[in-house]
C-alpha cells in the first residue's frame, strides 16, 4: 500500500489526489484543476517540487536541490515494516527509549523502538523510529501522537519517508523533507510544512 492511500485515508482526505508530473500554470478559474492536482503532502518525491512552498517550481533555487537532482539514492534494505514504522522527531535530547516506547505503547503494542544517536558521541540525535506489531496501531499513533508533548517537546509524528515515498532522496544529499528556515534549504510537501495551495494567475486583461 502506498504512503499516498494511507494519508489520504488517515488525515480525511488532506492528501485527495497524486501529485502529476506536470507543473501546471493555473491560470484564474481553474479551481476544478487546482483540486484534481493539488495534494498538501508530497506523494512521489521530487527535490524540485519540495524546494517550493506551492510545489510548483521549475528551477533550482540552491546548490542543495541541484545536487538532489543529480544524485543517486537507493534506500539500504530495510529488516522492519515500513508500513507500520513511524518517524518521531523533535524529541528531548534526554528523552529514553524506554521513555519513548512507554509514551508510545498506548497506541498498540510496539515491536521495536530505535532511538538514532551520533557515532561519535552517543548523544541523542532527536529522533526515533517506532515499528508496531500491528498496522492499526501505527496509524493510531499518527493520529494521536503527532504534536504530542514528552518531556517538554512537542513531538513530529510521520510515516517512514525512505522506504514509502517513490524517488526518495535524503537530506544529506540536497533532498528530504522539514528543515530549518534559518539554513535557506526549506523542503515542503510534509505534514509539518505542507504545500501552500498554488495562487491562480490572473488572466491579461488589459487593451493595446
Amino acid at each position: 500500500m502506498s504512503r499516498g492511500k494511507d494519508e489520504s485515508d488517515l488525515n480525511n482526505g488532506e492528501a485527495k489526489s497524486s501529485q502529476d508530473s506536470t507543473n501546471y500554470m493555473f491560470q484564474e478559474g481553474d479551481e476544478k484543476l487546482l483540486k484534481k492536482y493539488f495534494s498538501p503532502q508530497v506523494l512521489i518525491y521530487d527535490p524540485l517540487k519540495a524546494g517550493s512552498i506551492d510545489g510548483t517550481d521549475t528551477v533550482a533555487h540552491d546548490k542543495a536541490i541541484s545536487r538532489a537532482l543529480s544524485a543517486s539514492y537507493c534506500p539500504p534494505r530495510n529488516t522492519g515494516n515500513p508500513e507500520k514504522t513511524l518517524l518521531v522527531a523533535r524529541l528531548n535530547p534526554k528523552t529514553t527509549e524506554n521513555q519513548l516506547t512507554e509514551a508510545f505503547a498506548v497506541f498498540g503494542k510496539i515491536k521495536s523502538c530505535k532511538l538514532i544517536r551520533c557515532i561519535v558521541t552517543g548523544m541523542s540525535k532527536r529522533y526515533a523510529f517506532i515499528e508496531y506489531e500491528e498496522k492499526a496501531g501505527a496509524i493510531t499513533a499518527y493520529r494521536k501522537g503527532h504534536k504530542m508533548k514528552l518531556d517538554d517537546a512537542i513531538l513530529l509524528v510521520d510515516f517512514e519517508c525512505e522506504h514509502l515515498l517513490p524517488f526518495w532522496i535524503p537530506r544529506r544529499l540536497g533532498g528530504g523533507l522539514g528543515g530549518r528556515k534559518e539554513s535557506g534549504q526549506l523542503r515542503f510537501g510534509s505534514r509539518d510544512r505542507p504545500y501552500k495551495k498554488p495562487i491562480p494567475l490572473m488572466k491579461n486583461t488589459s487593451h493595446r
